[in-house]
């Protein structure tokens, strides 16, 4: 007899290897998938992301040109609260500074915090939206049963393209603590 190994037991072995690599590669790509997608958005412009940072006012308003801004909201599911704004569209001037509020209700017996994620449609015109003062640049945390108007202070810059005559700003608002720790606090 000969000391060669199986033919059939390297072939499983190669194998195994290969599955074995290929899980490692799949998942290093997909862990580096959402920065290569933010990189990607930021250099097309597209994904209608706004800054995560306060602006500060536009000093010349466009007087000649009329913008209808759009608000929306939705909830993440499995998040018990109502959220929505208290106007549902707004026509306004670029450059021209403005104040809406948003209104939030925790519908549960218990403290949830929740954080907004926002987004501009079209998504050529989210580096036109401007936030000023945001609800979404920090958590909201709300006692059971609380209710709270959330401000948004912005503006649309007078730079946005001629061919966009309405914004759509949306938030969703997602559970920023899963329910087993919002309850330990």
């Amino acid at each position: 007899m000969s000391a060669n190994p199986d033919p059939k037991a390297k072939g499983k072995q190669r194998s195994v290897w290969s599955l074995v690599v290929m899980s490692v590669l799949m998942f290093g790509f997909a862990f580096a998938l959402v920065p290569l997608y933010d990189v990607f958005c930021d250099i097309t412009g597209i994904n209608g992301k706004t800054s995560d940072t306060a602006s500060v006012s536009s000093e010349r308003v466009d007087k000649s040109r009329e913008v209808t801004v759009e608000f929306v909201a939705y909830i993440n599911p499995g998040v018990r609260w109502t959220f929505e704004p208290e106007v549902k569209t707004l026509v306004v001037n670029p450059g021209q500074t403005h104040t809406i509020n948003y209104e939030a209700r925790n519908l549960t017996a218990l403290e949830t915090i929740g954080q907004a994620v926002p987004s501009v449609s079209p998504g050529t015109g989210a580096k036109y939206f401007n936030k000023i003062e945001c609800f979404c640049f920090n958590h909201q945390p709300l006692a059971g049963g609380e209710t709270a108007k959330l401000p948004l202070v912005f503006y649309v810059d007078p730079e946005l393209p001629d061919d966009i005559n309405t914004l759509t700003l949306a938030y969703t608002l997602y559970n920023a603590k899963p329910a087993e720790t919002a309850k330990t606090q």
